[in-house]
């Protein structure tokens, strides 16, 4: 990498090295640390320690370093099992023991919290998941357009690297059944290597039926009593260990004394909608997705669960043919990484259930809706991460609010 323009403006040169302490994890997974009052982000890098850090970017306000040598470990700090960690970014946390990782994930959604919403909550303890490595139930490696023929990785991005491939044999947090079918899925891209005129993905996913490696092929996935069916390329949560666990919480938190009803906003393929029917009179599920929809349909169908409904909904009419009473309703909402958009939030706040039910991948979006609709009659009941993703920085997390009298 080039040095940055007008490098000698900043505190630090470029490949300047200097030793830290790493006060805290960003949202990313990096370890940050001032120095003079510039704040370094330094990957791999955990709490508490003395490190030897080489610069290799600078920002406005802030600087990247590499992690040259551990002067002073952590005492949480353990040897990884994958010997690609460090190189491929798929993992952050390889080196860094599973409780405190947990702890760490708990401390952020605080942290999020108090920096996106203004407000310090009190964080449960996160969900671990029953298993620790070897839970991912689907991946997807690439490969870029094939350059000299003997050099073609197949495998994950490189950490930090643009559109650089690690070639990755195995993965430690896939699946056993995965990494046993991984070398014949590689062996046949290799094979027709010559034929590509441009990069690919591949699909690898486990499921009741085996592996799938078609992504327009029917998969079936088990989860409690329930079983769904969907397109193999399509969303499905990737940890089906911890995935019962989570579902359990949401359904026991959407029950009511006086809930009757529950609408699932963005439904997918109906799996909350489906595990709570049994705990309500009527369901609905409403997603924007037709295919979707027509999954959730038929795993209703499938799963016998008659009180549930599933409709699609116009992004600016969700609500518009639910007749349920609202102080009778719960809604839960599982969107995607970036939220929930202002003109659904009008409508819910419009139709004004007694309770929400909000599940986020990405606490920071979480965060930014929660401010508002604690401004528009809601109030925080309950704040519950989840670890779906061990080994790295992502965040499952759960919060439960219900409507309060605010006039």
């Amino acid at each position: 990498m080039d040095a940055p323009k007008n490098f000698n403006s900043y505190p630090f040169g470029y490949h300047q090295e200097i030793e830290l302490r790493i006060d805290t994890l960003t949202n990313l997974g990096h370890g940050l640390g001032r120095k003079d009052n510039w704040v370094v982000m330094v990957p791999f890098a955990l709490p508490g320690e003395l490190v030897k850090v080489r610069i290799y970017r600078n920002f406005k306000n802030y600087s990247d370093g590499d992690l040259v040598k551990v002067i002073e470990a952590s005492p949480f700090r353990i040897q990884p099992k994958c010997e690609l960690f460090g190189v491929c970014g798929g993992c952050q946390y390889q080196n860094f023991d599973y409780a405190e990782q947990l702890k760490w994930k708990q401390r952020q959604i605080g942290e999020i919290f108090l920096k996106l919403a203004d407000l310090e909550v009190k964080v449960n303890p996160t969900i671990g998941s029953p298993k620790e490595y070897h839970y991912r139930s689907k991946i997807t490696p690439h490969f870029t357009k094939p350059g000299f023929e003997n050099v073609f990785p197949i495998g994950f991005l490189k950490k930090d690297g643009r559109n650089q491939v690690v070639d990755v044999k195995q993965c430690s947090i896939a699946t056993e059944v995965l990494n046993q079918s991984l070398p014949r899925e590689r062996e046949k891209v290799f094979a027709a290597r010559k034929k590509f005129k441009k990069g690919g993905t591949l699909l690898l996913r486990d499921t009741q039926d085996g592996v799938i490696t078609d992504n327009n092929a029917i998969a079936s996935e088990k989860v409690g009593n329930k079983v769904f069916q969907f397109i193999a390329g399509d969303f499905f949560q990737n940890n089906p260990f911890i995935l019962p666990l989570m579902i359990d919480y949401v359904v026991s938190q959407a029950k009511g004394e006086k809930i009757r009803y529950l609408i699932d906003a963005y439904c997918g393929v109906g799996v909350f909608a489906l595990s709570a029917a049994q705990s309500f009179e009527r369901v609905v599920g409403i997603e924007i997705n037709a295919s979707a929809v027509k999954w959730a349909q038929k795993n209703a169908i499938l799963n016998n669960s008659e009180n549930c409904e599933f409709k699609v909904g116009q992004a600016e009419h969700i609500f518009e043919k639910v007749t349920f009473p609202p102080e009778e309703t719960v809604v839960i909402i599982d969107p995607p990484r970036k939220g929930c958009d202002q003109i659904f939030i009008d409508q819910l706040i419009g139709f004004g259930p007694t309770r929400i039910v909000y599940v986020s991948c990405e606490p920071s979006t979480q965060a930014r809706d929660l401010k508002i609709l604690l401004k528009l009659g809601y109030g925080l009941l309950e704040v519950q991460p989840f670890d779906l993703f061990p080994q790295t920085r992502h965040i499952e997390n759960v919060i439960v609010l219900e409507k309060i009298d605010i006039f």
